[in-house]
């Protein structure tokens, strides 16, 4: 298995597949003052739309990398977690089209969302992207996609692995314990203990897990070059029957 982690790369922009690109950003502060690191992905869709995938802080010189690659035709936040920077996306591109994932919509009312992810659908980036909902967790409901040209698939939460140094203190003692520095990446603790239906979890990560992943894309997580599928697969062998 090859990856590399990027936390705090120096690149604005990353070119990780054919028609593909991921950037670093800030961390962010979670529940009893975790931080995570932040990892957004753009794609450049057949008709030359970006779509934005779990959208970073947007600096300058983000935004000078982003109009260089082409218009922002949409947003997207893969779960209701991943919604911190959306009102500086929405208001720099006002055009675009902004996209919920299940629950996002009721926490943010303040935005006005153009849609939501649900399943499998007719999405306006269908020709170039799959997704599919992994349902029935409390804490969450993620939406997973699959960039086709580049045979990528990108996870915000479900699957995560920071460095073992990552934290410090009793963070680190409850991150080890949950998984999140755990050798691989793998789904932590807390996720696995909160799914409410198994079976609708195990039905929806077997089509994930269908699909031809060369690469993976993490937000809490490195970038995985070769072999995606088989990552994928052992991060969730905890659901098997």
């Amino acid at each position: 298995m090859q990856w590399r982690a990027t936390y705090g790369a120096t690149d604005v922009l990353f070119e990780f597949g054919d028609r593909l690109w991921v950037s670093d950003g800030p961390h962010v502060v979670a529940a009893l003052g975790f931080h995570y690191p932040t990892r957004m992905a753009v794609a450049r869709l057949a008709d030359g739309g970006l779509f934005v995938w779990s959208p970073v802080a947007l600096t300058a010189a983000v935004r000078r990398a982003i109009d260089a690659l082409g218009p922002v035709a949409h947003l997207v936040a893969p779960n209701h977690l991943h919604h911190v920077f959306l009102t500086d996306w929405v208001q720099a591109y006002p055009e675009a089209q902004l996209w919920a994932p299940p629950g996002l919509a009721r926490k943010r009312g303040d935005l006005t969302f153009d849609g939501e992810l649900a399943g499998p659908t007719d999405a306006p980036w269908a020709d170039d992207l799959e997704q599919g909902t992994v349902p029935g967790n409390r804490i969450t409901t993620e939406v997973f996609f699959f960039h086709r040209p580049s045979k990528t698939v990108l996870v915000a939460d479900l699957v995560q692995q920071l460095p073992p140094e990552f934290y410090a203190g009793w963070r680190a003692k409850v991150a080890r314990l949950d998984l999140m520095t755990a050798e691989d990446p793998t789904v932590p603790r807390k996720f696995r203990m909160t799914f409410s239906d198994i079976t609708a979890a195990r039905q929806a990560v077997d089509q994930i897990l269908a699909w031809p992943c060369e690469q993976v894309a993490f937000a809490h997580g490195p970038l995985v070059f070769a072999n995606g599928q088989t990552v994928l697969t052992r991060a969730f062998d905890w659901l098997k029957p």
